[in-house]
């Protein structure tokens, strides 16, 4: 059966505990905001009523509930139940975690081995899970605040099932207050718009919002009642959730970029704002913002490629925090303008193109001919000078005869490439006239 939680982790019972810790959830069903999982119809649920849990990861932001979910899964299943965390875990402990799993297995008890923070184990120290998870001397259950599929070895998630941990919703977190409430019998000192702000400050994280109310109750006089800014003056301010080199750098950055490519400058300000509050490189930024330029504006606006550099230019001269409302000014500029990919899949298209055909020779007309042989030989026969043809447009053939021209640029009905969408129309009909 599973262990005692307490004693297996060496706490006495009676020892002074942390609120989020003593709050924590004896039941499956007690578990907040994770519907999708532990409810009637949730994916670990079904897996306990089908009697077979296999190896599971779970990924999700901090404080939603991932140790607790797998400490209450050693309560539903007939499996032993050990805990190690990544972060104090080396190879000497993992060998002997894998042996004290294999004597039980030898008497017939199965291990359900939780490992926390998974993700910093190594590639080698992955991979020493694979053999006792292959032969069921273990069942896995990971954590991880990162996306699996960039610091989880691929062997590994093929042997276990991802379970996605979502970020506590403001009911969910509203309901960890009363909660608090209820065991502390007392109730929290904030006017209706304080208690909606701290709701918004725990930005998901369970454990932060309980602790965030310890230091409300510790800090409120008696028959003190806080408003929002007496609230802000007290818990100060959280670090976002972020991590430059991990997934929150890459949920945001595809944000924004998303944001502007639809066109809500509002949203892309929120984003930018986020990022540069986070520490993100502010280069990085004005370097994706020329990005958003050239891949979602395009020709549709040529001045916002100008903006966006000089946007980055001006950060490099002005420096944090003055340059960042050059770089917000850049994101307003490219959220608003017309948007077009069209020189963005013409240039896929010719690199397609490219690799399918690159070895073609060029039409031998347009080829200069510097030498008597190559001269001998056709190079440069029979070009025309396009400025010494009517409207300086000769309209001759340019591409390889073997595949012959090619429709690659689509402009847009928007912005400037109507007007590039006219002159390609222009010079259409003029080939059309002229016969070629």
């Amino acid at each position: 059966m599973a262990a005692d939680l307490f004693s297996a982790s060496g706490l006495d019972k009676n020892a002074p505990r942390p609120l989020a810790d003593r709050l924590r959830p004896s039941r499956l069903e007690e578990v907040a905001g994770q519907d999708h999982l532990i409810g009637n119809n949730g994916a670990l649920s079904r897996l306990l009523r089908s009697g077979s849990l296999g190896s599971l990861v779970f990924w999700g932001p901090p404080g939603t509930g991932k140790t607790t979910v797998a400490r209450l899964l050693a309560n539903e299943t007939d499996l032993h139940f050990a805990q190690i965390s990544a972060i104090f875990t080396g190879v000497a402990d993992l060998k002997k975690v894998f042996e004290e799993a294999r004597k039980r297995r030898s008497i017939g008890q199965g291990t359900l081995l939780f490992v926390d923070e998974i993700h910093r184990f190594n590639r080698a120290q992955q991979d020493s899970f694979l053999p006792v998870m292959e032969d069921g001397t273990i069942t896995l259950i990971g954590a991880t605040t990162e996306n699996p599929s960039f610091e989880l070895n691929a062997a590994l998630l093929s042997r276990a099932r991802v379970m996605t941990f979502r970020a506590l919703d403001e009911a969910a977190i509203e309901m960890l207050l009363v909660r608090a409430e209820e065991m502390e019998a007392k109730t929290l000192p904030l006017d209706a718009d304080a208690r909606a702000a701290l709701v918004r400050m725990a930005d998901g994280d369970g454990r932060a919002a309980l602790t965030l109310v310890e230091e409300i109750w510790r800090a409120a006089a008696e028959g003190e009642v806080l408003d929002t800014t007496a609230l802000a003056e007290i818990v100060q301010r959280r670090a976002p959730i972020y991590d430059k080199a991990q997934e929150g750098h890459y949920n945001l950055i595809s944000a924004l970029h998303k944001t502007v490519r639809g066109s809500d400058p509002d949203a892309a300000l929120y984003y930018l704002a986020r990022m540069l509050d986070a520490g993100e490189d502010p280069l990085f930024l004005a370097r994706r913002i020329v990005r958003m330029a050239v891949e979602d504006i395009g020709l549709a606006d040529p001045q916002a490629l100008v903006i966006a550099n000089a946007a980055k230019d001006a950060y490099d001269f002005l420096g944090s925090p003055e340059g960042e409302l050059a770089l917000a000014q850049a994101v307003v500029y490219v959220a608003t303008a017309p948007k077009s990919n069209a020189t963005y899949n013409a240039w896929k298209g010719a690199q397609r193109l490219a690799k399918e055909h690159g070895s073609l020779m060029p039409p031998r007309a347009i080829l200069n001919a510097p030498t008597k042989l190559m001269r001998e030989e056709g190079y440069g026969e029979g070009y025309r000078y396009d400025h010494d043809e009517p409207d300086a447009f000769s309209g001759q053939n340019y591409w390889p005869e073997q595949i012959g021209p090619q429709k690659l640029y689509e402009p847009v009905e928007r912005g400037f490439e109507r007007e590039i969408s006219k002159r390609l129309e222009y010079w259409a009909k003029l080939r059309r006239e002229r016969g070629d």
